[in-house]
């Protein structure tokens, strides 16, 4: 038998799918599809909850921004300005997410094959914009307090400001996090450690408040610098993450999990040219497997059944392409198909 390619292809077809604690409830109990109508159904309900997500915390930092802002116009505090002005643009960076996990639920059609989930990457890069913009306008004003000192109200005040900026940002983190990690969402997962770094922050504002109040006078101000630069350290971790997506790039251990289930499926006497990517918050991977010297049907079969165990033990995979190559075509062992 010549060389030949047999694709697995999904089909689009819409489903009905899960919404509020339904999606939550599939997102928890059901992680895994076992076929292409499951797939798809489990990619809309991790995009639902994408957008729960991003809309409570929108809520929870805009309300943490607010109390602070009220704050800094009683105080003239600019640590709490530079950190309410970064709290603000870190609710806002929700926005952009938001519009990207509602792009994401659009099936694949003819001008764009892999769908939308590449809008995920697109706000994960309004995400970097933000953060550098902040950090700018954070330095300015904190530079400007230095150059014309002012003096502050209310210390204590102050202090009650950044711990409830640090206990705002803190439990929208942990949310972010949880839910970035059980969708598989970089970008949620970056902004939640973005929302950590400014609950930190928030306490150094109230440091600063206390060093004011102990007779440092420009304890204010230099505490403002301290966080530019934290969130200039925020936006090259982000900024990584972001070129990364945009790059292909995946962990090399997600690589070494395809190959491992591949190679289990009954048929597979080899494999090779695992390819891996992240498509916004689903994986697609593309592989060759090597089979016996067997018929097209038969060779389709196996294919199928890579396919479906891929789905099956690789987390967040939805589609798989699975090309069949004889063995008697394989290259030489220098060559290097991965055997069992």
């Amino acid at each position: 038998m010549t060389a030949a390619d047999h694709h697995h292809d999904h089909g689009h077809e819409e489903h009905p799918h899960p919404s509020g604690l339904r999606a939550v409830a599939a997102g928890i109990f059901r992680p895994h599809s076992h076929d292409a109508a499951d797939s798809l159904d489990d990619a809309l309900s991790s995009s639902q909850r994408g957008i729960r997500a991003v809309r409570i915390s929108f809520v929870a930092l805009m309300a943490t921004g607010v109390a602070q802002l009220i704050v800094v116009v009683a105080t003239g505090s600019v640590a709490l300005l530079a950190d309410t002005i970064h709290n603000f643009s870190d609710a806002l960076t929700a926005v952009p997410l938001f519009l990207a996990f509602r792009l994401s639920r659009r099936p694949p059609n003819r001008r764009y094959t892999y769908g939308y989930g590449r809008a995920e990457d697109l706000a994960g890069i309004f995400v970097i914009a933000m953060i550098t913009i902040s950090a700018v306008v954070a330095a300015w004003e904190a530079i400007n307090r230095l150059v014309h000192p002012r003096e502050l109200d209310h210390v204590g005040v102050l202090v009650a400001a950044g711990v409830i900026g640090f206990v705002g940002n803190e439990v929208v983190a942990l949310y972010r996090i949880r839910e970035g990690h059980a969708i598989g969402s970089a970008a949620l997962v970056a902004d939640g450690h973005h929302a950590r770094t400014d609950g930190f922050t928030s306490l150094a504002v109230a440091v600063g408040a206390l060093g004011v109040a102990a007779g440092f006078e420009r304890a204010d101000p230099i505490v403002g610098l301290v966080i530019s630069v934290a969130i200039f350290a925020v936006l090259r971790g982000a900024a990584r993450q972001v070129y990364e997506r945009l790059m292909d790039a995946v962990d090399p251990a997600l690589v070494a999990e395809v190959e491992h289930q591949a190679i289990h499926v009954d048929g597979v006497a080899g494999i090779d040219d695992v390819r891996v990517r992240w498509v916004g918050h689903r994986l697609t991977a593309e592989l060759t497997i090597v089979v016996p010297d067997i018929t097209v049907a038969e060779g389709h079969a196996i294919a199928r059944d890579v396919a479906s165990r891929l789905r099956e033990g690789v987390r967040h995979l939805d589609h798989a392409v699975v090309h069949v190559h004889p063995l008697e075509t394989q290259p030489s062992p220098e060559g290097g198909w991965s055997r069992a």
